[in-house]
């Protein structure tokens, strides 16, 4: 797919999105783990004030199809490092600002860089990447961002339980170290030019129905786990920092272990089947969810969920099959904006149902699951153009 494979030496494309593989586990991680402790310790936040955060963190990703706009201007990898640099500068400032109006700000600039960080990466990756390869390299993506990961809360619970450093500096430490990471990144790659030239345009195409069906309902559903599953973990069991830290610690050596060996298990089983599993096994979850009484099982619960996320990346493959080259880029943006729409009503929404009844807001989250499984079962068994769906192609 891509037209300089010929890169000699260690200054290779598959090098490059590893080393930006590294930088958001660093960045985002710290931010998202400490995230629930910082708001309720030194915030005073409520559950509606942490679903205002959370809705108004989603924005960005609601906006992501902007991103085919900027790139009339600045070419694909240049705009990933500003991304990134907005990404991890915002960390950095979180700190800071402990209320709501400041965690607001430095949120959407985190944010912002974030959202759009991560829909140039989808693009990129799958230009980059050849069909039969790409399931294996995504989940080997999703390996090194689980060690560095690993590397990051382990780095997260001695700067909180040995050197008792306070969220504000803590909050700098990691934002600074992934800002220096993408410094190296932005100096010591060149930069690679793809095969197929992408639209500059917005792309929705009815043939892709269904990969937005199934990417919309994921943005709805990973609400639940980003902002509730976590934020039980604290107001309900009491969780302190270290505790979630620990957590995470525990999901990403799972995913370390086992991401790689995910993606290759999609390459052999397809897309349809691994989906399948996937959203059975999350309906199991969100319910357990909304009986568990025991902070053990929570913390059981907590680790399958994570699990499942590597499992995710076969939506991207199933679109890689399916799509013309050229509409990677312009695809990317309108598959973060769809998967954002939900993403920007669930949190503030639900955070008040969250008020009467965290119970519901897992029951809740089974539902979207049970519909992604209905979808998922329209995925033919060999995806390709002109085979998009098993039913309903609508052209």
């Amino acid at each position: 797919m891509l037209a300089n494979r010929q890169v000699q030496g260690w200054k290779t494309p598959q090098n490059f999105l590893i080393l930006i593989s590294i930088i958001v586990p660093v960045a985002f991680s710290s931010w998202q783990a400490l995230l629930n402790n910082f708001v309720i310790e030194e915030a005073a936040f409520t559950g509606a004030d942490i679903g205002l955060l959370q809705s108004v963190r989603e924005i960005p990703g609601f906006l992501a199809f902007t991103a085919v706009f900027v790139l009339l201007f600045i070419r694909e990898q240049r705009f990933m490092i500003l991304s990134l640099a907005m990404l991890t500068l915002g960390v950095a400032l979180t700190g800071f600002f402990p209320s709501v109006a400041g965690l607001l700000m430095t949120t959407l600039l985190m944010s912002t860089g974030f959202h759009y960080f991560e829909t140039l990466k989808q693009s990129l990756s799958l230009q980059w990447l050849q069909k039969d390869e790409a399931p294996e390299v995504l989940g080997k993506l999703i390996s090194v961002g689980a060690l560095a990961s690993l590397c990051t809360y382990g780095a997260l619970w001695l700067m909180l339980e040995q050197l008792q450093l306070s969220f504000k500096w803590v909050y700098l430490v990691t934002g600074m170290a992934a800002f220096a990471v993408l410094v190296f990144v932005a100096l010591a790659f060149p930069e690679f030019k793809s095969e197929t030239v992408q639209t500059k345009k917005l792309v929705f195409r009815k043939r892709y129905w269904l990969y937005y069906a199934l990417t919309f309902m994921s943005g709805a559903r990973r609400q639940i786990f980003i902002v509730f599953a976590g934020f039980l973990m604290v107001e309900k069991f009491g969780y302190s920092a270290a505790d979630i830290t620990l957590l995470f610690l525990i999901n990403y050596l799972f995913n370390w272990l086992f991401a790689k060996k995910i993606g290759r298990f999609i390459g052999k089983v397809g897309e349809r089947k691994a989906l399948v599993f996937e959203y059975v096994g999350l309906i199991c979850v969100f319910a357990g969810y909304a009986i568990v009484e025991q902070a053990e099982m929570a913390a059981v619960l907590y680790v399958i969920d994570h699990l499942f996320f590597a499992l995710a990346l076969a939506m991207k493959t199933y679109f890689q099959k399916i799509a013309d080259p050229a509409d990677m880029a312009s695809t990317a943006g309108v598959a973060f904006t769809i998967n954002h729409i939900a993403a920007v009503v669930i949190p503030v929404s639900f955070g008040l149902l969250w008020l009467s009844s965290p119970s519901a807001v897992f029951f809740a989250g089974a539902a979207m699951a049970g519909v992604s499984l209905m979808l998922s079962l329209n995925i033919p068994a060999k995806p390709e153009e002109g085979n998009e769906v098993r039913v309903l192609a609508w052209r």
